[in-house]
């Protein structure tokens, strides 16, 4: 397999990455045959995940505009993937000139375009680290130097959660983030689950095995599980539901039955 002039020396190019699934899936172009293989192989289960993706994405662009309007002009976007359009910080930066982001992913491939993505703009920066430990976010030099912990910030964490298993904490890391972060913050939230898939879920089934054996387990959560992470904060409504009924600007009735698979969320801190 030959490598591409933009995949860092230092990855293993023949080992599917979740951040390189997701860009196939968004129709990205920095994903190898080998991302493609298991994204094809998943679809086959579960063929509607391009647009579960879509809807996360589009939930994700509502919620950075909703963070602004209410006065937030610094976000922490945790397991980022690799920039596509109508990423954070361009969504951000158009409605707040100045607004200040990081994106924090372990992928790479997905530091390494950030970083590009983002020369130039001293506004916003990427940090390679891991959501499981917050502290080495939280203390990295670029959260330091761009994100004022005293104040509101807009934590992300889109399609991140159902990725990590239970023995790795992830409530406890959640808890450490928004423990970190001043009154008013926002927790911006999305998970897999079972509920709302417009198939029977031993169908779906097919597709997490197919994450499962590229050792990258997906959690599926149910709604009483998701709310969960939002343990210290008041949901804002409409509360944690399906993705397109996230404060629509379109009618939900016209989006794909695929996009109300999981939930999606924000909290503001008390």
């Amino acid at each position: 397999m030959e490598r591409p002039a933009w995949a860092p020396r230092s990855i293993d190019i023949s080992v599917p990455s979740v951040s390189r699934i997701y860009d196939y899936y968004l129709g990205g172009s920095h994903n190898f045959e080998v991302d493609r293989e298991a994204a094809r192989k998943a679809m086959t289960h579960l063929p509607g995940l391009p647009k579960i993706m879509q809807a996360n994405r589009a939930f994700m662009r509502r919620a950075v505009r909703h963070a602004v309007d209410t006065g937030i002009d610094q976000f922490l976007d945790i397991g980022s993937g690799i920039p596509t359009f109508g990423n954070v910080h361009e969504v951000a930066q158009a409605a707040h000139p100045g607004a200040r982001v990081v994106y924090v992913d372990h992928d790479p491939v997905a530091v390494a375009h950030s970083t590009a993505v983002l020369e130039g703009n001293d506004d916003a920066d990427v940090v390679a680290a891991d959501l499981r430990k917050p502290q080495e976010i939280l203390s990295s030099p670029q959260v330091e130097r761009l994100i004022d912990l005293n104040r509101p910030v807009a934590l992300l964490l889109v399609a991140i959660l159902h990725f990590v298993e239970d023995a790795d904490d992830p409530y406890g890391a959640v808890a450490q983030l928004r423990d970190a972060l001043a009154p008013g913050s926002l927790l911006v939230l999305t998970h897999a689950s079972y509920e709302g898939i417009p198939l029977p879920a031993e169908r779906a089934e097919g597709a997490v095995d197919v994450y499962k054996d590229i050792r990258n387990p997906l959690i599926m959560r149910s709604r009483d599980e998701v709310a969960r992470f939002f343990e210290g904060y008041d949901m804002v409504e409409p509360g944690l539901v399906p993705m397109p009924h996230w404060r629509p600007e379109s009618a939900p009735e016209d989006e794909d039955p695929y996009a109300f698979s999981g939930f999606a969320g924000v909290g503001i801190a008390a």
